[in-house]
């Protein structure tokens, strides 16, 4: 059986991976230790997208973004068969749909990543604070929801991907009740890609039936906190096959 499942595994790759992290936040390698590991595993294109600097606790600090944005800038001529990007794994929170980023600070990245993560205040702290709370203790602790916040989590992220030119909506429908359908509607509709991520479980497998009933497109992400499981996909891989899911439907998944 497991030498069934190692020659399935080496059926599937990612042709780029874009999702992943770095000591700027709280990955544990270096943006060159990112891309050297992606030219291991074959990759076109390595995007480097730590999280957003309204993160209390491990987003990225402001005074390093125009750092990063340097460094990739250096490694770009050392690594000339590979893709190097910067982006950025922006906090979705704001009622207003605004990000966690500057429009400054966007005109340094590539690329938006996008997603929904507690330990962001936004701008009305006192209202993210209980929306955190009930997100945590009702669908994570008792699994269980209310109509008002499956609607108030919806709206957030719907109205972010109207605001802004996000390319990726990071592992939809974790940490909360979210109506996926409504969600992939409006990805649908902007171009944002839907992620199916290998680091957390969402899109699930019932996520994805949902999604893809909607003629949005998916990606698979790594979200790698280290090297070594940058470019993986088979978790995710799982997933789509259970969902049954057009292979065609994901962006960077190549199946040999």
């Amino acid at each position: 059986m497991k030498q069934e499942q190692d020659r399935d595994s080496k059926r599937y790759r990612l042709s780029y991976d874009i999702h992943t992290h770095t000591t700027f936040s709280h990955g544990k390698g270096s943006i060159e230790d990112n891309v050297i590991a992606g030219k291991s595993k074959g990759l076109k294109a390595i995007g480097i997208s730590d999280h957003g600097p309204g993160h209390l606790t491990y987003g990225v600090k402001r005074r390093n973004i125009s750092v990063m944005r340097k460094e990739v800038d250096r490694l770009k001529l050392l690594y000339t068969d590979i893709d190097i990007l910067l982006g950025v794994e922006a906090n979705i929170i704001n009622l207003s749909g605004k990000l966690d980023v500057t429009e400054e600070e966007i005109g340094q990245f590539d690329y938006l990543i996008a997603g929904y993560h507690y330990g962001v205040l936004g701008e009305k702290p006192m209202q993210s604070i209980g929306l955190h709370l009930q997100n945590y203790i009702l669908s994570g602790l008792l699994k269980m929801s209310t109509k008002r916040q499956k609607a108030l989590n919806t709206e957030l992220v719907v109205r972010a991907i109207y605001e802004n030119n996000i390319k990726i909506l990071s592992h939809p429908g974790d940490k909360g009740v979210f109506d996926i359908r409504e969600i992939a509607l409006a990805c649908a509709d902007r171009g944002t890609l839907m992620e199916i991520s290998t680091w957390h479980d969402w899109l699930t497998v019932e996520g994805i039936k949902e999604a893809a009933r909607t003629d949005v497109s998916f990606v698979i992400g790594s979200d790698a906190h280290t090297p070594d499981r940058i470019g993986d996909c088979q978790g995710a891989v799982s997933r789509i096959k259970a969902a049954g899911l057009d292979f065609e439907r994901v962006t960077n998944l190549i199946v040999e």
